[in-house]
């Protein structure tokens, strides 16, 4: 089925990667399989993962715990970090070690959860604000430019009415047909057309930088 959380997350790191200078040495922090490497052909991309949950990887360059990367200080021009705070029991270790890692100067880009059902279990742990979002980021130290709502509501609806068209008992049959037509419609919908000024977001995303 249509997936506009994922449309969105693809517009998003493209604008990263365009603002992304080339040559410049990136990290895919909790990569999994890698779905945004081709945006950054013009640059070095290396990734990290901890390879332990349950779903598919690509081989990372750093098979490690996030809170222990092995490398030096201020190796990175740009992060991605995208759909992993979530599975971090202690995002506060993750985010001081993306800091570390990071030239001064360099940016970030967040995107986590607000509303979507337990998954990768048991490696998920919370669910962020816009406001819990940017506090744990200020204290890891870094400049927030940016936050946002990463899709629009539509693209809540969407998500909603498919898992009912998922979960409902069989018994609601007609139901459940009516829930999956509903959530194709209201994810092509939020491909055409963000609405950010009621109901919430399925995801934030917010853009960050390690001060100079």
């Amino acid at each position: 089925m249509m997936n506009s959380s994922r449309y969105r997350l693809q517009l998003e790191n493209a604008d990263f990667a365009r603002a992304t200078s080339r040559d410049s040495r990136v990290l895919d922090a909790g990569c999994g399989e890698a779905p945004y490497r081709d945006l950054f052909n013009h640059c070095e991309y290396e990734s990290a993962d901890f390879c332990s949950a349950n779903r598919s990887y690509v081989k990372p360059t750093y098979e490690c715990d996030l809170s222990h990367i092995p490398v030096r200080d201020a190796r990175y021009d740009a992060v991605l970090f995208n759909q992993v705070m979530e599975h971090l029991p202690e995002p506060g270790k993750v985010l001081a070690e993306l800091f570390r890692v990071m030239k001064p100067g360099a940016r970030l880009i967040y995107t986590a959860p607000l509303f979507f059902e337990p998954h990768e279990e048991p490696y998920d742990f919370y669910r962020y604000t816009q406001h819990g979002a940017r506090h744990l980021l200020e204290q890891a130290g870094f400049h927030v430019e940016r936050v946002d709502w990463l899709e629009g509501y539509f693209g809540t609806v969407a998500y909603q009415m498919q898992r009912m068209a998922r979960w409902l008992p069989w018994v609601f049959f007609p139901l459940k047909a009516q829930m999956a037509v509903g959530a194709l419609l209201f994810h092509w919908l939020e491909t055409h057309w963000k609405i950010t000024t009621v109901g919430h977001p399925k995801n934030y995303v917010v853009v960050v930088r390690k001060p100079a």
